[in-house]
Order: structure tokens, then sequence, then C-alpha cells
């Protein structure tokens, strides 16, 4: 079965081997060696100051970012699933917010947002995903951050990079906090989270809130080469080897492959008669609008030995999405496609001949 869910992902050969190794304990300078190693290296990629590692899911490094920045109101910005979440973890906490709602397909704008910080001075943070997964969108993360920082550097800027952090790489050099996910672009099993934060961040956080999310003690922990609670240490380890990987290969070459990449599968998609659904698509995956989206899993599944996920929400059984992050091999995408064009056959769509495979190829050699 070819795992083709933009997250968890495929998690390879190398990286599996790391689980086989003997465990290391948390408290001892092996594993001191290589948090801290894995800290620069994850520095690096975000081209932030600081990191830190939660073990969590992404949506804990969220519900970290938002109790320990906020000190007035937030700034949301909701375009699916997973922008909604920052509305729910500020009412969960009491945390007075405002909300800018777009379509699933919409990338937030700009002017939209300067006017929402402009009307309310208690505004103190942002929040905003960089890839929307649920719908596979792009916002315009680095020029909204931009405009922000003009009116109000004081502001902090928190970006969700989940399925954008080892995809592409991310100007941050107006954005204050940004997080990611162990099971997207990392191919590591979920359950480990990161941080990159800028020196503005860490003074806004100061000594921190919450117990377990308290950023204020893991930052101060892990600088340090240890960590406040036990750690996730067979992930971290892991992680350490990926981006050693990722060094290997180039990160400008591996961004510029996954791009290459990403475009050939969305010209591959449209050549067979799909349309992909977002107004401004992430390079993290292909978000393909389909009636029969269910069926066509189902198909790719049981037939094809193909894993990909489907809409949530109101999108379910319209929404089919393919995972774009990682090392994946052209063999894969290419047997990933040619069974969404035969299903195409199957459901009585369109007769199979082949396109996706040719166009895929053909852009790829571009």
């Amino acid at each position: 079965m070819i795992l083709a869910t933009p997250g968890p992902v495929e998690i390879p050969l190398f990286v599996r081997e790391t689980f086989l190794k003997e465990t290391i304990h948390h408290r001892t300078p092996e594993f001191k060696e290589i948090l801290l190693e894995a800290l620069e290296r994850f520095k690096k990629i975000t081209h932030l100051p600081n990191a830190v590692f939660l073990s969590s899911s992404g949506t804990g490094a969220m519900e970290a970012a938002v109790i320990n920045s906020v000190k007035k109101k937030a700034l949301t910005i909701n375009a699916g699933k997973f922008g909604e979440r920052w509305g729910k973890i500020c009412e969960a906490h009491g945390i007075e917010f405002k909300e800018i709602k777009y379509d699933w397909d919409t990338p937030a704008s700009v002017d939209e947002v300067i006017a929402a910080i402009e009307e309310d001075k208690d505004i103190d943070t942002f929040f905003i995903q960089i890839s929307e997964s649920a719908g596979g969108l792009r916002h315009p993360v680095e020029e909204i951050a931009a405009e922000i920082k003009l009116i109000n550097p004081d502001i902090i800027v928190v970006a969700d990079g989940i399925t954008a952090l080892g995809v592409e790489d991310i100007d941050t050099s107006n954005i204050d906090i940004v997080i990611g996910g162990s099971q997207k672009a990392f191919m590591l099993p979920p359950g480990l989270a990161m941080l990159g934060l800028s020196d503005k961040a860490v003074e806004r956080i100061g000594k921190g809130r919450g117990f377990y999310f308290n950023l204020a003690n893991e930052i101060k922990k892990q600088k340090e080469g240890t960590t406040a609670f036990t750690p996730a240490t067979s992930l971290i380890i892991a992680l350490n080897e990926v981006m050693k990987k990722l060094e290997e290969i180039g990160l400008d070459k591996h961004y510029e492959t996954t791009a290459k990449r990403h475009k050939a599968v969305i010209a591959a998609i449209e050549a067979i008669g799909l349309s992909i659904f977002p107004q401004n698509p992430a390079l993290s995956m292909a978000a393909v609008y389909f009636e029969k989206a269910e069926e066509l899993r189902k198909i790719l599944k049981t037939k094809y030995e193909v894993n990909v996920a489907g809409g949530q929400d109101f999108m379910k059984g319209k929404l089919f999405r393919i995972n774009n992050m990682g090392l994946i091999e052209d063999y894969k995408m290419e047997h990933i496609l040619n069974s969404v064009e035969l299903a195409l056959d199957e459901l009585g769509i369109r007769k199979y001949d082949a396109t996706a495979v040719k166009v895929y190829s053909n852009e790829k050699l571009r």
C-alpha cells in the first residue's frame, strides 16, 4: 500500500532503521549531543534563532503558541479546519480573539488583515496557516507578515508551517513563531512538534504560561541540551537523521525537486479533466475537487493499493488530496497518478489512455 495522504506520509527505510537501534536515556550526554544538534539543524530550516521541540502533535504546539504569546487579543485566519483550530484554542483558554473567515479555496487578504489590525489596537498576536491542508491552500503569509510589521513591529506573527516546513524555503524574516510537525515533510511517525522562534517571540513569552506547554521552561532547558519533561527521544533522533539527509541532498535542491514534482502532478491531474480546488495551491499536496471523491478513493485503495486523503467537514466526498511532502520516488507518483486515471475509467468518467503518466513525465523533464 502506498501511503499518499498529506500526513502521515510514508516513512523511508533509513528513518525506520533508526527505531531499531538501542534506546538512549534522555538524561545522558549522548542524547544531549543529539538534541542540541537537531535543534541547530532545525534553526537552519526555519531561519530563526531559537528552537524548541514538544512531545505532542502539531496541535499541541499551536496551543503552546497561543497561550504563551497572546497578552491581550489574537487575530486569527480561518480558511479550513486548521485555521478554525486557532479560535477553538483561544475559546478553550478564555483568550479574546477576532477571526477573519474565508472559503476553503480562498487565500487570506492582506488588506483585510491590515484593516482588522488598524481597527483594533488590542490585537497583539496574529495566527495563520502557511499551508491550510484542509483545502490544500497556500496563504500569502510572508506578504501579510511584512505589512503587519510595518504597522506595528510588536505584534507577534505566528505561522503554522506543519505542512510547509521541509516543503519550501519559508521567508521568516517577519515571522516570530513557525510550527512544524513530525508526520509531514519530516517523514516521521506522529508525536513530535517543533517551533522556531524569533528573539522577539522569546521576549514576549517571558516566564511563559501553562504547565506542560510552558514554552519558557522548554526554551531554557533545551538550550542546555535537556528537556523539562520526558522527550520523544526516538523521534528526535530520527528527526536529526532526516535533517542530515536533507542537508546531504541540499535543502535548495530538495525544495526545487518538491516544487517541480508539484507542478508536474498538477499538470497531470488537469490533463485528465480534474480540477485543483484552491485558488492558490500549496506545494505540499494536490487537493482535487471531484464529486465522486469517495468512490474514487475506495477504488484506489482496494484495487490499486493507493491511500489518498479525502475531504473534511462539508468537503467530505467532494475532495481528495495527494501528498507531495518528503522524499517521493517518481515511480510511486507515477503509479498514484496512473491509478487515478484508471479509477476514472472504472467510474465511467473518461477512457484510460495513460495521459496522466505521460504529462507527469514530460513536465518533470522540463
